[in-house]
C-alpha cells in the first residue's frame, strides 16, 4: 500500500465536504499528508475553516486566484513553515452565468478571459509558484471533465476552457518532468457539486451519465481522492501528462 506520510500537500478549491477539492484533501491526510488549504475570501472562509479544522490542516489562508500578490504570501508561508512542498491539487473553475448559460459563439470577451484566467491561468500560476519548493520532485494535478474533448449539452464555454486546461497540463508535463514533478488532470463524471451546480439541467446530465457508464454509478469524491492520492505517491511518480478519467467508464460510450 501507498503512503504520504511526511508528505506537504496543497490544496485549493475546498468549498464544502461535497467538493472535489475536500475528497482529495480527506485522502491526502488519510494517507498521512501534512495539508495547506485555501479559501477565496472572508464569506468563504466561515465554511471552510471548520473543514480544514476537521482535517487537521497546518495552514489556512485566503488566495483570490486573480490576485498575484496572494499567491506571493500563500507559497511565502509555506516556504516559512514547510520549506517545501510535495502535492499540489487545483480544483477551482468558474465563468460568469450570463457566458456560461449561452452559446460559445455568443460569449463574450470578458466572459471568455474571466473563464481562462480562473479556469486554467490559475493553475498555471500555482504550479510556477511550486515548481522551486519542489526540490526534489513533486506532483500537480487539475480537475477537469470529459467536456474537453467532446460536445456535452449545456456545458458550452467551459468545454473550450478544460481544453485548454488539459493542453497546460501536458506542456507542463514535459517541461517539469526532467525535474521529477508530475502534472496530471483528473477527469471525473458529473458530481453534484457546488461549482456544476451552476450548469443548466445539471441533474439531467448525472442521470443520464449514470445510465450510460458501464458501471451505471457516478463517481464519488472519496473515488476521485483515491485516484489524486495514489497519483501523489511515489510508486506513480513516472505518470505524468495523462488525463485520467474516474467516471465508471462514461467517456468510453459515444
Amino acid at each position: 500500500m501507498f503512503s504520504l506520510a511526511g508528505k506537504k500537500a496543497l490544496v485549493l478549491g475546498v468549498a464544502n465536504e461535497d467538493s472535489i477539492a475536500f475528497g482529495c484533501a480527506k485522502a491526502f491526510r488519510d494517507q498521512g499528508a501534512d495539508l495547506a488549504i485555501t479559501y477565496q475570501n472572508d464569506k468563504a472562509e466561515k465554511h471552510v475553516r471548520p473543514l480544514a479544522e476537521k482535517l487537521g490542516t497546518d495552514i489556512l489562508l485566503p488566495l483570490d486566484v486573480r490576485e498575484d500578490g496572494q499567491y506571493g504570501q500563500l507559497f511565502d508561508r509555506i516556504r516559512q513553515i514547510w520549506g517545501h512542498i510535495d502535492i499540489c491539487l487545483h480544483s477551482i473553475a468558474f465563468c460568469p452565468r450570463e457566458d456560461l448559460h449561452g452559446r460559445v459563439v455568443d460569449c463574450s470577451r470578458n466572459g471568455f478571459i474571466t473563464a481562462m484566467d480562473i479556469s486554467v491561468y490559475s493553475f498555471i500560476r500555482m504550479v510556477r509558484r511550486a515548481e522551486p519548493l519542489m526540490r526534489h520532485g513533486g506532483s500537480c494535478m487539475t480537475v477537469s471533465f470529459f467536456g474537453a474533448e467532446k460536445v456535452v449539452e449545456n456545458y458550452n464555454i467551459m468545454g473550450p476552457a478544460k481544453a485548454a486546461l488539459e493542453s497546460v497540463t501536458r506542456y507542463m508535463a514535459a517541461e517539469l518532468g526532467p525535474k521529477g514533478i508530475s502534472v496530471n488532470a483528473l477527469s471525473p463524471g458529473p458530481l453534484k457539486t457546488r461549482a456544476a451546480s451552476g450548469i443548466s439541467r445539471f441533474d439531467e446530465l448525472m442521470n443520464e451519465a449514470a445510465e450510460r457508464a458501464p458501471t451505471h454509478h457516478l463517481a464519488s469524491i472519496e473515488d476521485i481522492g483515491a485516484y489524486a492520492a495514489f497519483l501523489a505517491s511515489r510508486e506513480a511518480e513516472n505518470v505524468t501528462g495523462g488525463v485520467h478519467y474516474i467516471d465508471g467508464g462514461y467517456h468510453i460510450v459515444g
